[in-house]
This record gives C-alpha cells, sequence and structure tokens, in this order.
C-alpha cells in the first residue's frame, strides 16, 4: 500500500499518487486519536475518490466535519473506518464543482498538477513499459508486450500536451484492466473476486449500488495488478 516504510514529501509539493493517499490517511489516523491501519477497503474509496478527481483539500476537511460531529455528540460506535466519511465527502466534492461551474482552473490547483516535464514523464513510461516487460503471467503476456509496445511510442512521441498524454496513458491502462478480468485463469479470477466480496461483505448494506460495484472493481484490480506485477500509467501516478 501507499505510505509503507517511506517518508513523506513534503506539503508544499505537487498533489501526486503518493501524497494524496498519505495525506488523507494521515488526517483520518490524527482524528482518530489512535494508530489504525487502513483497510483495502478504505484503500480503494481514497482510489475512487481521485479518480472521481476530489480534490485533497476536500476529502481532508469532509473527513475533518465528520470527527468534528462526532466530538460534538458523541455516539457508542466508534469511527473505525474511512467508510464512515465517504458521504460527506462526496456530499462536499459535490458543492466544490457547484462553486467551479464556469470558473477556469487557477494556478496551483490540485487537477491542474503544474511542474510535469516532459523529460520526467519519459522516464515514467520507461519505467512502465520495463515493468510490464518482466510480467510473468502467461495469460496476460500477450496483453503486456502490446501495452509495453504502445507506451514506447507514446514515450517517444510526448508533447507539452500533458492532458492528451494522461488520457493516453488511461487508455493503455484500461487496455490491461480489461485483460486482468478476461485474460486471468478463470478459477483464480473467482477466487479472488470471492476474497474481495467476503471484504467488502459488511460494508455493502450501506453501500448504494454504483458505489458498491465501484469499490468492488477497484479492489479486485487492485489485487490481480498487485500480483501480477503491473504497474499505474496515468499521470497521476509520476
Amino acid at each position: 500500500m501507499p505510505g509503507s516504510g517511506r517518508s513523506r514529501p513534503g506539503r508544499g509539493r505537487n498533489v501526486n499518487y503518493f501524497n494524496y493517499f498519505t495525506e488523507i490517511e494521515d488526517a483520518f489516523i490524527r482524528r482518530r486519536g489512535k494508530h489504525l491501519l487502513l483497510s483495502p477497503i478504505d484503500w480503494a474509496l481514497i482510489e475512487g475518490w481521485q479518480k472521481m478527481g476530489v480534490p485533497l483539500h476536500v476529502a481532508i476537511r469532509g473527513i475533518e466535519t465528520v470527527f468534528d460531529n462526532f466530538e460534538a455528540n458523541p455516539r457508542p460506535r466508534a469511527i473505525k473506518s474511512l467508510m464512515f466519511c465517504r458521504e460527506e465527502v462526496e456530499a462536499r466534492f459535490q458543492e466544490w464543482l457547484a462553486s467551479q461551474a464556469g470558473r477556469s482552473v487557477e494556478a496551483g490547483d490540485e487537477k491542474a498538477r503544474p511542474g510535469f516535464t516532459i523529460e520526467a514523464i519519459r522516464e515514467h513510461i520507461e519505467r512502465a513499459a520495463s515493468a510490464l516487460d518482466t510480467v510473468k503471467s502467461e495469460g496476460l503476456r500477450e496483453a503486456c508486450e502490446r501495452a509495453a509496445a504502445r507506451l514506447r511510442i507514446l514515450g517517444d512521441e510526448v508533447t507539452s500536451d500533458f492532458e492528451t498524454v494522461d488520457k493516453a496513458l488511461n487508455d493503455i491502462e484500461e487496455f490491461l484492466d480489461n485483460a486482468m478480468l478476461s485474460d486471468q485463469d478463470n478459477v483464480h479470477l473467482k477466487k479472488v473476486e470471492g476474497e474481495v466480496k467476503a471484504q467488502l461483505s459488511s460494508y455493502k448494506k450501506e453501500m448504494a449500488k454504483e458505489a458498491y460495484e465501484n469499490t468492488f472493481r477497484l479492489m479486485l484490480l487492485k489485487r490481480l495488478r498487485e500480483e501480477a506485477g503491473i504497474p499505474r500509467l496515468g499521470l497521476f501516478y509520476l
């Protein structure tokens, strides 16, 4: 999981994959009042927020509000999971989206993520392609070879149009995601699906169908990705 055994980057740096996850984790653990590792479900929830485009400050403010309200009106049931904060964070995100309607992205906004360079992106792409070269899963071998070839072509053609580059990377990642879900050994895939469903079982009743299905897919892909050694590709993971 992100954040294991690594020092935290400074708060003034661009928000990247590591910052986003660890800052949210730190905010939750700090307010929780005791050391409590996030569960795979919590990590999937954070990844879902990242994919939705929830800004870091919005997520943290939502978490702070939940704990503020809890402390003002204590209840017997303690806040043990980040899932307890999901509704507040996503409600604040909708409010933030409404406030941004018609406004251009301001300098320094997290979604703009300034500071990318062509050289850094090329290095990121080559690292990803090299990692795909080492994937040992026979069922994924062809898909990884094709993805690595597409990445190297993209790396040769990188321009300063980072939005287009990011879209191309996400397209290749989606291709790999589909391969992991369709080209895996079916028995193994069913086994992992069962394990993920078991992890989510106690939360299913509290989640809307769409939220449950999205979280299930994120957790399933995370497991399959980690098992195969397939890297994340988008510029968010730079």
